[in-house]
């Protein structure tokens, strides 16, 4: 893959790269939609991800090309700059303008990038991309950052830069991913626990719906509205900040509080789902894949039935699993209504799961998934340097 990356930078730019950064694409293991109630997440980093070739030019210009995209970016060196249209070099563009205003005197770069993560996904394709630009510059320019300010500052560019309202675990979980391990990561204070996660003789599968994701904004920000309604109603009689500040125990005795039945059922997801993450990070770190499973399948039970953020399409992928001898366990990921799901299969057995789930998918959606196979990688990082 080097080679052939430092082929096609040498036939763009008539020279060859000075350095190649890799920054990965990321799964969550288990956790979902808990991640603005206070709770703990649980991503690691997969082996897919976003490739970024680079030297420096005396031209005083960034040049932005890309293996997956036609569209190409010749931008002046300059303090700030502003988003324009929808064009992928958006995300790069918007890292070197938060390293402007940080009062960083940038050079011209001429720079490749390629992602071999499915686009649209919700594998944080564009977070990789943030990641990867961030890494090389501050280690180029030694303007020294830290790696968390690095993530905040990737974070900063999705929300202020590019207009998208996401939270800190895609940027933390590509810069701090390391191989076989997750990390619990409470995204209120961004404390953090690396867990063993030696997936042994399983692969994690990751299933792509291909169903494009229209609903997921509005029913995220109706969502994260009846949480906080529900937070509302337990804080009559609790002295808490978030949901996530109760365990399930807790909950069963100040339940009645909640009036509202549907408020009730998104509540208690996010309260159990909480709970399961804890139990989760023990059974991985006991290499215990059985149970670690039977959480997972728990987990999608509860997205599907009490928050509501399924859908057929992904309610298929956990249906067949649970049939297949092979998996472990398997769920939905991400915000819902699309996107990916995964699944734990054993390595021998997955062309046969990839197959058999193609089929059952087909059969019932009418068109195919996208099926892939990864380890839990490690984060950002440079991959070679080029010494001349």
């Amino acid at each position: 893959m080097k080679n052939t990356l430092q082929q096609e930078f040498a036939k763009i730019y008539n020279k060859e790269a000075d350095a190649t950064y890799f920054s990965p694409g990321r799964v969550n293991l288990i956790g979902e939609h808990i991640d603005y109630n206070g709770g703990l997440v649980m991503p690691c980093a997969i082996t897919f991800g976003t490739y970024l070739l680079i030297s420096p030019n005396e031209d005083g210009v960034f040049r932005f090309r890309s293996l997956n995209f036609d569209d190409k970016g010749d931008i002046p060196v300059q303090q700030q700059y502003e988003k324009s249209g929808d064009e992928w070099f958006n995300f790069p563009i918007g890292v070197i303008h938060h390293f402007g205003k940080d009062g960083h005197q940038l050079k011209g770069l001429d720079m490749l990038f390629y992602g071999d993560i499915p686009i649209g996904s919700g594998l944080s394709s564009s977070a990789s991309i943030e990641v990867v630009t961030a890494y090389a510059l501050n280690d180029i320019f030694n303007c020294g950052y830290s790696k968390l300010d690095l993530v905040k500052l990737s974070k900063s560019v999705e929300n202020n830069f590019i207009g998208v309202n996401s939270g800190i675990m895609d940027q933390f979980a590509v810069a701090f991913g390391e191989k076989n391990k997750a990390l619990m990561l409470n995204c209120d204070t961004l404390d953090y626990q690396a867990v063993d996660s030696n997936l042994g003789d399983h692969v994690l599968a990751i299933i792509n719906t291909n169903k494009p994701r229209k609903l997921a904004e509005s029913k995220y920000n109706e969502r994260v509205a009846e949480c906080q309604e529900g937070l509302k109603a337990l804080q009559q009689e609790l002295d808490i900040n978030y949901l996530c500040d109760i365990d399930a125990e807790t909950f069963a005795k100040y339940q009645h509080l909640i009036s509202d039945p549907v408020v009730l059922k998104r509540v208690k997801h996010v309260i159990e789902e909480n709970d399961r993450v804890k139990l989760a990070a023990v059974a991985l770190a006991a290499n215990n894949l059985p149970e670690f499973g039977r959480l997972m399948y728990a987990s999608h039970d509860s997205l599907r039935d009490l928050y509501e953020v399924s859908g057929a399409e992904l309610d298929a992928v956990a249906e067949y699993s649970k049939t297949n001898p092979n998996v472990a366990g398997a769920r939905m990921t991400g915000a819902g209504f699309g996107g990916c799901a995964i699944a734990l299969v054993k390595a021998d057995a997955f062309d046969d799961y990839s197959a058999g789930i193609t089929e059952y998918y087909t059969k019932k959606i009418g068109y195919a998934p996208s099926v892939y196979s990864s380890l839990i990688g490690n984060g950002v990082g440079l991959l070679n340097l080029l010494v001349n």
